[in-house]
């Protein structure tokens, strides 16, 4: 039996993900009363006909949320296991769903959505602590999302607590402003001047082929790859939950796609949750 409650910030994306959680098989119910979990195990935990459930709760409902806690001391004393989910995106991705959507933040009266925010953040810090997986949607996909809660419900991944955002960027438009960690590749050999190269990208393999054939190259992703290796756990234990890895040569396209993309490949073999998005890669 699989019994996951999925909470955590409002315009995180809990609807998403309960609709994901139903296109895997479980049987789902949002905006659930806490107060009824101990009567749903019970029904369900009964069953033959469904083993997989999914409740999403947030404070939307109000008081009622504050009866999450004497609920799943009810699962532990009747030693049902269950699972805890909890969604979050920084406060400028949330602001800009809410902007976007045109909706009213749950927490907000005539307030500032940023307010909302702060006070949900805070009202949820207990529920948090106690959750099994904390997935950072800032810069997930619907796609990303769903994979990420398939490779821990299906494959049975262990999500191991952080979202690493590899980025390629180049310096000519500047450094992103929500990155991390920043790497700069522009000592490589340039693809740019070998015409047959020039109108490629490192998504391509005559690119790849040439920017990793220098040694200095491979030296180099191979020093990465154990700073990042090192750093990863570190960063899990203070809490962080996503980090954003940027990789820059200088227009973008050729030198910081190829190792950007090396990079990726690495930690998603390592089994860390990792996504790729290559900035400039479509600019002149």
């Amino acid at each position: 039996m699989r019994f996951v409650i999925i909470t955590g910030l409002s315009g995180a994306g809990k609807s998403q993900a309960l609709k994901s959680m139903e296109d895997i098989g479980f049987f789902c119910i949002d905006n659930f009363p806490p107060a009824l979990i101990p009567k749903l195990a019970d029904l369900f935990y009964g069953s033959k006909d469904i083993d997989k459930v999914a409740l999403g709760m947030d404070l939307r409902g109000g008081q009622l949320f504050k009866d999450i806690f004497s609920a799943i001391d009810y699962l532990k004393k009747n030693k049902y296991d269950y699972e805890i989910i909890f969604l979050e995106a920084s406060d400028e991705a949330l602001i800009k769903r809410f902007k976007e959507t045109r909706r009213r933040h749950p927490l907000t009266d005539g307030g500032s959505i940023i307010d909302g925010i702060k006070d949900e953040r805070q009202k949820l810090a207990e529920i948090r602590k106690m959750a099994n997986s904390i997935i950072d949607t800032t810069n997930l996909t619907a796609a990303q999302l769903k994979q990420e809660l398939y490779n821990i419900f299906i494959e049975g991944r262990k999500f191991k607590g952080i979202i690493v955002n590899v980025m390629s960027f180049g310096f000519k438009y500047g450094i992103p402003l929500d990155a991390d960690l920043v790497f700069d590749v522009r000592f490589l050999p340039n693809p740019y001047y070998i015409d047959e190269l020039r109108p490629l990208t490192g998504n391509d393999k005559k690119v790849m082929d040439y920017v990793m054939k220098w040694e200095e190259a491979k030296q180099f992703l191979n020093k990465l790859e154990d700073m990042i290796e090192f750093l990863l756990p570190f960063y899990i234990r203070e809490g962080k939950s996503q980090l954003v890895i940027a990789v820059g040569c200088t227009g973008g396209k050729h030198r910081s796609v190829t190792i950007a993309n090396a990079l990726y490949d690495l930690l998603r073999k390592r089994d860390y949750t990792a996504i790729i998005n290559h900035r400039d890669i479509r600019e002149e």
